[in-house]
């Protein structure tokens, strides 16, 4: 078994972890009201794109999401919340430290022995989430798991779900597809984009992802007989009678939208399998992106 199998196995019990720590941890984490900015860089950015939805459609205040890099300091926020498994990432410590003594900051981070440590204002960590793999699955979730809880979300089902996921069959002919399309809509579009990312990661496939709606407009024309589109989350209606006609494989996605992202992680790796392919070492990756000054 690959570290990434290992480790995408473990999910369940790590959200459980996590939503029973994350009362001890509200003091680190946005308040209720306060406008709050997350950010990420790759999976951690998807991430950040799903909690930040999340917390908006729960009204709990207006929050952006955005790549660490992109960040926009002419705004200001109350809270800047940074998602770093390894706590080592460049853009997200220069990001901190141009924060530092403006803008109260919080990181959640997998590795208490790294520099976001002290670059941070506030710290969670969950280190029972941490990954040899590169490729990200295990921290990513069980830190939005963290964020659903302390939104007063449930975590039990999505957890029983998960579950699911890893126990059934993907569905027969979909490791064979040529191409995927992921789509989401509002906390999930976060997701979809995290699992066309793992994808391409971990089997080198063509993958994409689109807000569910957008689908129809342009993106649906590449889909064939010999590809998928698969749903996180509840579909426009319509939508998968429109794939049927093209010829593509659908796939509903009947699950918490986070167990879905476990369904396509497992199929990240059995695509990766098919390819002869070690999804523990992905082509031109790191653990972490850490630039040269």
């Amino acid at each position: 078994m690959t570290y990434v199998e290992d480790e995408l196995n473990s999910q369940p019990e790590c959200w459980t972890r996590a939503a029973a720590e994350a009362a001890r941890h509200g003091g680190a984490l946005p308040a209720a009201g306060e406008r709050v900015a997350i950010v990420g860089c790759g999976t951690s950015y998807f991430m950040a794109q799903a909690a930040a939805a999340l917390r908006e459609e729960t009204g709990q205040g207006e929050t952006d999401a955005f790549a660490a890099s992109e960040f926009p300091h002419g705004r200001s926020y109350d809270r800047v919340v940074a998602l770093t498994r390894s706590g080592t990432t460049t853009e997200v410590l220069e990001l901190l430290g141009r924060l530092r003594g403006r803008t109260r900051t919080a990181a959640i981070t997998a590795d208490p022995a790294t520099p976001v440590m002290t670059a941070a204002d506030d710290l969670v960590v969950l280190d029972f989430a941490d990954e040899r793999s590169v490729v990200q699955t295990r921290f990513a979730t069980t830190a939005l798991t963290l964020l659903r809880a302390h939104l007063g979300l449930p975590v039990e089902p999505s957890v029983a779900d998960a579950r699911t996921a890893l126990a059934t069959d993907l569905p027969a002919g979909l490791v064979d597809r040529t191409q995927f399309t992921f789509l989401g809509r509002g906390w999930t579009v976060g997701l979809a984009n995290e699992a066309a990312l793992k994808m391409r990661e971990a089997s080198l496939s063509w993958t994409e992802a689109y807000p569910a709606m957008e689908y129809r407009h342009g993106p649906i024309s590449v889909t064939t007989a010999t590809t998928a589109t698969w749903m996180l989350g509840a579909a426009p209606e319509g939508l998968a009678e429109q794939v049927a006609a093209t010829g593509g494989m659908w796939v509903a996605g009947t699950l918490d939208p986070l167990a879905e992202l476990v369904r396509a992680q497992r199929l990240a790796v059995a695509v990766a399998a098919a390819r002869g392919l070690d999804p523990d070492q992905p082509r031109h990756l790191t653990r972490s992106v850490i630039l040269a000054p």
